[in-house]
This record gives structure tokens, sequence and C-alpha cells, in this order.
């Protein structure tokens, strides 16, 4: 992999919730003008990760630096500067209900600059027509398929021209023509806009079709990066079994619990 600056840089960090440890001296380095691909098995801490990379989060320990700024330094207002240069794509979409499409991806301008209207207007369909659904302005999230409603977030995520953006399981529940499709525009968006792009997903073989670098997280650590490439020739245990989707290996498939036989030959009141 080619030498690049990091525009996010992440040392040593400890992070618990509810007295439950997530990540323990975890260091990553999200190379800038990438697409970077977070994976690993659920419980992991891949969405905490995000919330902590934009602030939504504090860690208990260590730093991060986002585009030379250290998070745990910023004020609220200086947070919220930085948070604008920042573009999310949430597992569900999360459009407005109430509003078009075109107003959904309008409100982030509408709440944040002071363009007039004729600008606001062009650039949301501008932003629509990158993600193939300028013909779609005037509908409602309701009358959109889930890979439309999908598209029309990621148009809003966009919308500020942001420098780095975020995508928290971007396939949950797509089918194969949507998902094929959010893919091409990851990519796209990615090396036309000069992006930044962060993408947590339990896809392997989707994801690695388009990721320049994966980092594979497990115990609260990177266990394994590196192109997907390298990822799917790696000799570690814990690599083959979630790219092979391996039931048997490191990770374990049963939550701990009592011995099976004995828990079912149990009599009432036995623990």
């Amino acid at each position: 992999m080619n030498q690049t600056s990091s525009i996010i840089e992440i040392r040593n960090l400890r992070y618990a919730a509810h007295g439950h440890p997530i990540f323990e001296d975890l260091s990553i380095d999200f190379p800038s003008g990438r697409v970077s691909a977070v994976m690993g098995p659920s419980g992991t801490g891949k969405t905490t990760l995000l919330r902590l990379i934009t602030g939504q989060a504090r860690a208990d320990a260590g730093t991060i630096r986002v585009a030379g700024s250290s998070l745990a330094e910023l004020s609220r207002d200086e947070l919220y500067v930085l948070r604008g240069r920042m573009g999310m794509l949430f597992q569900n979409g999360a459009l407005l209900t109430d509003i078009s499409v075109f107003e959904n991806v309008a409100f982030p301008l509408r709440e944040h600059t002071k363009l007039p209207e004729r600008l606001i207007r062009q650039i949301v369909l501008t932003k629509l027509q990158a993600v193939g659904l300028r013909g779609a302005a005037e509908l409602m999230p309701a009358e959109l398929s889930g890979g439309m409603g999908r598209r029309v977030a990621l148009a809003r995520a966009i919308v500020m021209d942001p420098e780095i953006l975020i995508y928290d399981e971007p396939f949950a529940g797509l089918d194969p023509i949507s998902m094929g499709v959010i893919l091409r525009l990851i990519r796209r968006l990615n090396d036309a806009l000069g992006l930044t792009s962060i993408v947590v997903s339990h896809d392997v073989h989707e994801i690695s079709s388009v990721a320049d670098v994966v980092y594979l997280l497990s115990g609260g650590k990177v266990v394994a990066q590196g192109s997907p490439q390298e990822l799917h020739s790696s000799k570690s245990e814990i690599v083959k079994q979630f790219v092979g989707g391996l039931a048997d290996g490191p990770v374990p498939f049963h939550y701990p619990a009592p011995d099976y036989f004995g828990a079912l030959l149990a009599r009432d009141g036995d623990s």
C-alpha cells in the first residue's frame, strides 16, 4: 500500500461503556483520500468507533485526532465546526418522513448556511443527480424503496461537500441490485470528490471490492489490517474465520453458559 497522510489518527484508545471494556489500546490511521473498511464480529465496537470519531462519545484514555485537531481539546463550538467537515450515512438512512426528498437533502444547507434559495436548489439537484435520483426530488420517503432511500440519505450526506464521509452498515437490508449501486457510489464519490471514506460493514466480499484498506477489529484492538487481498491471503486464524464466515475459530459462536446437557437435565429450581 502506498504511503499517504492520515486524516484521522487514533492512538492507544481506551473506552468502556457501562463498565464493559470496548477498546483497549486501540490504534488506527485512516489514510486521506482512501476508502477504509472497518470490519469485525458483532459487538466489537465498530459503530462505537464512529461515535468516538465524530465526538458523540469521549474516550477514557488515548487520543483521537481528526484533520489535525485533538477531539479532547476542542470546545463544543469547535467540535460542531469540525463535524461540518464530515458527512454521515446512518444504518437506516434516517430520512425525515414528513418532508420530500428534495427537502431532506436541502435540510443541512438550510440549517447551517444562509445560501439563497436558487443556489440551494442547484446544489440539491446536483447531489441528487450524482446518486441517480434527481427525478425523485418531489417524492416522499414513504414512496421510496429501501435502496432509493439509502441513496437519498447519501445525497444528504454529501450536500455540504464534506472531507470525510462515514458509512454505518450501508448495505444492511439491501437487495443485490441496490447493494451494487451503493458500492459503485461509494467508490465513485470518493474518487470524484476527493473524499476520505470510512465504511463499517459486515459484508466481507462486497466491501472488499471497493476498499483500499481493511481493519479487522476483535477484542478491543486491530487484529489485522491491509488491503482486501492481503487479508484474504492471511494465515491468521481469526482473519480466516471472519473472512470465511466460519462458526469454529478464535471468536466463539456461543455466549458463555453452563454445561449444555447439565442445563437440559437440571430440575426446576436448580441453577
